[in-house]
């Protein structure tokens, strides 16, 4: 089993790596500002020995050049560092006044300012100023170049001092960043805690809402832990509605299917028996319908939230009422369809079939032999009307709104369950439609109509 990630070991590791990768690139650059800091300092002060000793130049009385080294020129050089000072002075072509003959020298240009370079003088690296000057008689110029080199030691030791503490201030500046990001970690991940704690102490019953304040980043889980629990809610609600209907429903059918069970049994002749058997087979065939309103019930409870596709209201109807023609001409009824105007809804086609069905069915049930029944699509303003009407003895008006109960009737005799409008009312509701009941025309029979906010086509 892998272990799992800590948030702030994983926040800590990225801020480490990231400070150390961009401290890396800043002691980079700090070194090298540290190295052409520590040149510059050192070379004005080689520089400057350098001009001392280019105006200590003078020429003898034979025209050469003749320069006195001012120590204190020389002096100026000396550090901490013990660093070696060397010195050269040239006259022309090329002849050595005084110094080293050996030291490297800088190329420097006549009368300019004084030229650096980085070189090595038996075995030390050093650093070398050249200045080209002339002495003058009044009437000649003899060009002559002082040279001064000094070893590199108290540049190096600049330069690792000032690479050394900037790296101690970035050492401290990553502890203790690590230190205010582990603090701070902690303290925004209480409120996670909370959200924890609140969930596991509640109620396994208790499928509301969770209200525990959360930071922004964390509001849009808790909205998906709350949708989630919503959806749980709906799909136990209808669970429970369904095994408390079915459990209801079906055990009045499965006894009167044992009872003709026991008759069949004890029947003295063949007939009683066949009387005893088609009296259990329509119980089952009873049961066998409420197990399918009930599971259509259950169908639609977990149909919501889904976003149902754009239908075509008019072909739709159409076509479920040329499915329920056969049962409605064995049954003695004229089944009819009026509309052709194309009509855009949002629906569900199998529930909507369904719920279009089971009207059609309760309008060939109550309407009677003879009866005719249609099926009209229209538009109304804004609104996609779809109605199934009839001509038999209708719904008084005071006994309509109590059709709309689970398992009630609009008849207190006849046949039928109690179940078609309350699955049809449930079916269109959960695609934003209406259902009501009216009068036929003329005032005979009942029209069921039902009422759809019409799509832009």
């Amino acid at each position: 089993m892998s272990r799992p990630f800590s948030i702030r070991r994983r926040l800590l590791v990225w801020l480490l790596v990231a400070t150390a990768v961009f401290g890396t690139l800043a002691l980079i650059d700090t070194w090298r500002e540290a190295v052409r800091m520590a040149n510059a300092l050192a070379d004005r002060v080689l520089a400057g020995s350098a001009l001392v000793i280019a105006e200590r130049a003078s020429l003898d009385e034979d025209g050469l050049i003749a320069i006195e080294i001012p120590y204190g020129a020389l002096e100026m050089l000396s550090s901490a560092a013990e660093d070696r000072v060397f010195y050269r002075v040239d006259g022309p072509p090329g002849r050595l006044v005084t110094g080293y003959d050996d030291l490297p020298m800088a190329r420097a240009v006549q009368g300019g300012v004084p030229v650096f370079a980085d070189d090595t003088f038996r075995g030390e690296p050093v650093r070398v100023a050249s200045l080209a000057r002339a002495a003058s008689t009044g009437i000649d110029e003899v060009p002559f170049v002082v040279t001064v080199a000094e070893t590199t030691n108290a540049r190096r030791e600049l330069t690792q001092t000032i690479l050394m503490r900037s790296a101690l201030r970035l050492a401290l500046m990553m502890l203790g960043a690590g230190l205010i990001v582990g603090i701070a970690v902690t303290v925004s991940l209480r409120p996670l805690h909370r959200l924890g704690e609140a969930i596991a102490t509640r109620s396994p019953d208790d499928l509301g809402p969770v209200e525990t304040p959360v930071p922004s980043e964390v509001r849009g889980l808790v909205g998906t832990i709350n949708l989630f629990m919503s959806r749980l809610k709906t799909a136990l609600d209808g669970l429970r509605n369904f095994t408390g209907n079915a459990g209801h429903q079906l055990r009045t059918p499965l006894a009167v299917v044992r009872t003709q069970l026991a008759l069949a049994a004890r029947a003295g002749t063949l007939a009683e028996a066949q009387e005893a058997a088609q009296k259990g087979d329509a119980a089952v065939a009873h049961a066998e319908r409420i197990l399918a309103q009930l599971l259509l019930l259950a169908k639609v409870d977990a149909a919501a939230g889904h976003d149902p596709q754009p239908l075509e209201l008019s072909g739709f109807a159409r076509d479920v009422t040329a499915d329920s023609i056969p049962a409605a001409a064995d049954a003695g009824i004229d089944l009819g369809f009026e509309g052709d105007a194309p009509l855009i809804i949002r629906a569900e086609p199998l529930l909507l079939a369904e719920a279009l069905q089971n009207l059609i069915r309760n309008a060939i049930l109550h309407a009677g032999t003879g009866a005719v029944v249609t099926v009209r699509v229209r538009g109304e303003g804004p609104d996609a009307i779809l109605e199934v009407e009839d001509d038999g003895p209708g719904i008084p008006e005071p006994a309509r709104p109590a059709a709309f109960g689970r398992f009630a009737r609009g008849v207190t005799h006849g046949p039928g369950m109690g179940l078609g409008l309350p699955v049809v009312e449930e079916i269109v509701h959960l695609f934003g439609g209406a259902l009501t009941l009216h009068a036929g025309q003329e005032g005979q029979g009942l029209c069921a109509r039902i009422r759809f906010r019409a799509q832009p086509t």
